[in-house]
């Protein structure tokens, strides 16, 4: 049997598909929010919404080819040996990926994050954020999406910096 080289591996990868790229991200991806103070904002915090898949750097290749499947967001170093496939733009989230995941379904219980992600991009188009009626919204949403709890939203006064 032949050994896969570096030429197969990366010819493959260069075409990807949906259904490979949907069972990707629902391994290895996560749509999250994060809530910050912010004193120049209206309310006080700034809504930031991220979809992101981390790889090991042996596998850079693979986020590269999510980045050009996806013709948005950008390949970063995450932590140690780790790189990040990111989005944080709002019209490319509204416009890319929150429509490719409505047409093609994530198969596992990331299907529920997605909801709420996608609920929180629909807020922050109509300007809720702004709000504080619908900043209370989204820190709700926010709270119970991955692993929920308290340690999504910071509030004022009780950040702490760990940089």
């Amino acid at each position: 049997m032949e050994e896969p080289s570096e030429t197969t591996s990366s010819t493959h990868a260069s075409n990807l598909e949906a259904f490979w790229v949907v069972g990707f991200v629902d391994g290895e991806g996560c749509f999250y929010v994060g809530i910050n103070p912010h004193r120049e904002m209206t309310t006080g915090f700034q809504v930031l919404p991220e979809f992101t898949v981390v790889q090991h750097e042996r596998d850079v290749q693979l986020l590269h080819k999510m980045k050009e499947f996806f013709g948005c967001g950008v390949v970063r170093s995450n932590h140690g040996d780790r790189l990040a496939y990111r989005v944080r733009d709002l019209k490319h989230l509204s416009q890319i990926i929150v429509p490719f995941f409505e047409r093609h379904r994530l198969k596992s219980k990331k299907y529920i994050d997605f909801l709420k992600f996608r609920r929180v991009i629909m807020l922050m188009q109509r300007g809720d954020h702004l709000k504080k009626e619908g900043l209370e919204e989204i820190k709700q949403i926010a709270s119970v999406m991955n692993r929920g709890g308290e340690d999504r939203v910071q509030l004022a006064g009780d950040r702490q910096d760990d940089n």
